[in-house]
């Protein structure tokens, strides 16, 4: 389901400064060294879980995904889970050198490998 954008925050192409960020760690799982952050939307407080990766020897390789979080679930949330719980969403939103775009909306497995 593409979602209907109420908030900025929604936006596949958002900008960083409008998110309080917090970092929630490294995910080592695979050799992946993703930086998990928390961010929270500056202007409807909504909390989103954000992935980073790249592959410092490979042009082109840096990829984002985020996704919407819940109250309920952040506290369950861990730099090793975060790729697993991204990908149980509903929907969420990706970008980066890799997909040579500044975002766009999907679901399912992310490609990070």
């Amino acid at each position: 389901m593409i979602p209907k954008i109420g908030c900025i925050c929604e936006r596949p192409d958002h900008n960083y400064t409008e998110y309080r960020s917090s970092e929630l760690g490294i995910d080592h799982n695979k050799g992946r060294h993703g930086e998990v952050t928390i961010q929270q939307c500056k202007l409807c407080q909504r909390i989103w879980i954000h992935y980073f990766v790249e592959y410092e020897h490979y042009s082109k390789s840096g990829r984002w995904y985020k996704g919407i979080v819940s109250k309920k679930d952040r506290l369950q949330i861990t730099p090793e889970n975060a790729v697993e719980y991204l990908e149980s969403l509903e929907w969420y939103v990706y970008g980066g050198s890799f997909f040579e775009n500044t975002g766009t909306i999907g679901k399912g497995r992310l490609q990070l490998d």
